[in-house]
């Protein structure tokens, strides 16, 4: 979960990071007050986007009255940004920034370890500086074991090239950074710029912090920073029924059970609707994962079946530790549990652990909306076939099938 500037900005102040007043507005009157509230002659006004390049947007602005703020705040708010509607802004203080450095700390998964990356060179074309002058952005490794204690932070600043008489102000602050990161579970701490002022105050000016959404059960907090205001609302039922469910923009809902299969099942539609009419794609990606019970095949299927752009589902399954059985059992009583709420055709195919049982009680159901493939390829096809004739022949009505749809014939393709 990635987190707005004003959230990091709390964040690090809770952790003891230096940082500058600032003030969440909604409106072009909040801003005017909070510019009243924060007392300072130089205000900053700064859209509140989770997207970088708000500066050359014009999401940055400065003020030098209450009334310079709100007519700033009236400008951005509602503006876009990089594709990214703003909703909010944020009223600083303003800084005498007399030097710009950079700082951030992230995971590197490539070679499973956290990784510091710091410059004396800070600013908006940070950037610019990684690709043209490299040798000037220091990559120094962190044991997640001991984190940025006192010789990791001199190891990196000088690194970095920074003076010695800067360096001794500046490692406090890493730190404390090191403490966000690690206690709030981050994979990205970043400040940029990271600022001394004309008083010599290193400050984090700016803040971007992404979150580990696999340790939320450690952070019950984190919960009232989630943001939907652009989460497509199937996306919000799964997650509220514990799915892994991602909203496309295709007329094939999916369901499998791992997110590899699930992969390789999006490819397979893709393909085999690309020679149809409207080239049917995937709706969807939904993971139901090792366990196939009737609920956790109601609920995915209800999701799928909401989205007024589907008009198949194809449901594929590699039986494991999770059988064919007992998937085909999930998908029958799925089926009743739904009810008038299944209304659209349903292609299956099951294999691996007790497959020849499951088909065959899937085939004594004899659904008229649930038809039978043996292999991935013909079920893809079969899917996308019903999507492409319910979308051509008649798409402002429903689509239940008359009557049951025949099984496809297994030996006109192969598996894949």
């Amino acid at each position: 979960m990635d987190l707005f500037e004003y959230q990091a900005r709390d964040m690090f102040e809770a952790h003891g990071v230096p940082v500058l007043r600032g003030i969440v507005a909604e409106s072009p009157e909040q801003a005017q007050l909070a510019a009243e509230q924060l007392g300072t002659p130089v205000v900053v006004v700064k859209a509140q986007v989770k997207t970088g390049g708000r500066g050359k947007a014009g999401g940055v602005k400065l003020a030098r009255s209450p009334q310079e703020a709100a007519e700033h705040a009236r400008a951005i708010l509602g503006s876009d940004i990089n594709g990214h509607t703003v909703h909010q802004v944020m009223v600083t203080e303003g800084a005498d920034i007399a030097v710009e450095y950079y700082f951030s700390l992230l995971l590197d998964r490539a070679n499973r370890r956290y990784l510091a990356m710091c410059s004396a060179q800070g600013g908006v074309d940070i950037e610019t500086l990684a690709k043209e002058h490299p040798e000037a952005l220091a990559k120094v490794p962190v044991d997640p074991r001991v984190g940025i204690d006192d010789d990791k932070a001199g190891e990196i600043l000088e690194q970095a090239g920074f003076a010695v008489r800067d360096a001794v102000v500046i490692a406090p602050v890493l730190k404390k950074l090191w403490e966000v990161y690690q206690a709030e579970d981050a994979t990205l701490v970043e400040v940029n710029p990271l600022v001394k002022t004309g008083a010599g105050r290193i400050i984090a000016l700016d803040g971007k912090v992404s979150l580990d959404e696999n340790a939320d059960f450690r952070h019950p907090q984190h919960e009232a920073l989630a943001d939907d205001t652009g989460t497509d609302p199937l996306e919000m039922r799964a997650k509220e029924k514990g799915l892994n469910y991602v909203k496309l923009d295709g007329s094939v809902g999916v369901i499998g059970n791992g997110a590899g299969l699930v992969m390789s099942t999006l490819d397979v539609v893709a393909n085999a609707g690309a020679d149809l009419p409207g080239a049917p794609r995937p709706a969807n990606f939904l993971d139901i994962g090792g366990g196939a019970s009737a609920q956790v095949m109601a609920n995915g299927l209800g999701i799928i079946l909401a989205d007024p752009q589907v008009k198949s589902v194809f449901v594929n399954v590699f039986g494991g530790i999770t059988a064919c059985n007992e998937v085909a059992n999930g998908i029958v009583h799925a089926m009743k549990m739904l009810g008038d709420v299944a209304s659209k055709p349903l292609v299956v195919r099951l294999d691996g652990n007790a497959v020849e049982v499951g088909r065959e009680i899937l085939r004594e159901f004899a659904h008229p909306l649930v038809t039978v493939v043996d292999t991935m390829d013909a079920a893809a096809r079969k899917a996308a076939e019903l999507a492409a004739d319910t979308a051509t022949t008649d798409p402002g009505q429903s689509d239940t099938p008359t009557a049951p749809i025949p099984r496809a014939d297994a030996a006109t393709s192969q598996e894949a």
